[in-house]
């Protein structure tokens, strides 16, 4: 239970995140993966990871429970610098990286992907940011590198989420295969990827970030300074309180909320987890 790392191939390294029951991570489950990742990408023998998880989501986000049941801000805070680490590990890694999405794939997990060189996803899988239901901000940066911009702002703004197809059409999943074929079909791609020169695979993603329109890592620090303001204001507590305790009651706003989901079970494909 974890995060641990396989070398299946040669060439290949596979980073799986283990932690029950939905994948939400705790704020060391950040820095653990962080490390993992960049381990990997350090490894001359490696020329591409794939990154993956067990059960039925990839990823849900952050332990809201862990926020709730930790006084003052250092979880809040550990979770922030978690999840930049996490994100920046995954773009910054020195080879490739291939992400196997299946099931749930929201808050945090939009930030892994959203920073991942391909994407490769089960035909049941969903992504999106509810962030605005669980009274947080943030991960906009890495969204908007999944869909074209009005649909970024859609989804944020209402918590929905989109299906792997729907992205396949948009672009930005390179294929969709049934959930049992998930793994053959993303190492298939890594595969092909470690066949190449690794100082020229090195050199190929260095190059590309290289010349992104977006600095995602001053983007997504930009976007973390609302989600502390918000915690700071207040009403990130009423709507975490209202996520880990369900039958308490909801906190008021304008609009009417999209039902939270138990956050013993996985989350409601609808809403996801939380950044």
């Amino acid at each position: 239970m974890g995060v641990s790392t396989t070398s299946p191939e040669e060439g290949i390294a596979v980073i799986t995140v283990d932690v029950p029951p939905v994948n939400a991570l705790p704020v060391q489950g950040w820095y653990d993966l962080a490390a993992a990742v960049r381990g990997a990408g350090a490894d001359p023998g490696v020329r591409c990871v794939v990154l993956t998880a067990t059960g039925r989501g990839f990823n849900a986000g952050a332990d809201i429970k862990e926020m709730q049941r930790t006084e003052g801000y250092t979880a809040l805070v550990g979770t922030n610098r978690g999840c930049y680490e996490a994100f920046a590990a995954v773009y910054d890694c020195e080879v490739p990286v291939v992400a196997a999405v299946q099931g749930f794939c929201v808050g945090g997990g939009i930030g892994l992907v959203g920073n991942a060189d391909s994407i490769v996803a089960s035909d049941d899988a969903t992504f999106g940011l509810p962030e605005l239901d669980r009274g947080a901000l943030g991960a906009a940066t890495h969204l908007a590198r999944l869909v074209p911009q009005h649909l970024m702002r859609t989804l944020y703004y209402t918590s929905r989420t989109v299906t792997a197809d729907e992205l396949h059409r948009h672009g930005s999943v390179w294929r969709v295969v049934p959930r049992e074929r998930l793994h053959a079909a993303a190492l298939e791609l890594a595969r092909e990827i470690a066949a190449k020169d690794g100082l020229l695979i090195r050199l190929a993603k260095a190059s590309i970030n290289g010349i992104d329109p977006v600095d995602v890592r001053r983007s997504y620090r930009f976007e973390q300074g609302f989600t502390f303001e918000a915690n700071l204001s207040g009403v990130s507590d009423r709507y975490r309180e209202a996520f880990v305790s369900p039958r308490s009651s909801k906190p008021s706003r304008s609009s009417k909320p999209s039902p939270l989901s138990d956050p013993s079970e996985p989350p409601d494909p609808s809403q996801g987890g939380s950044r």
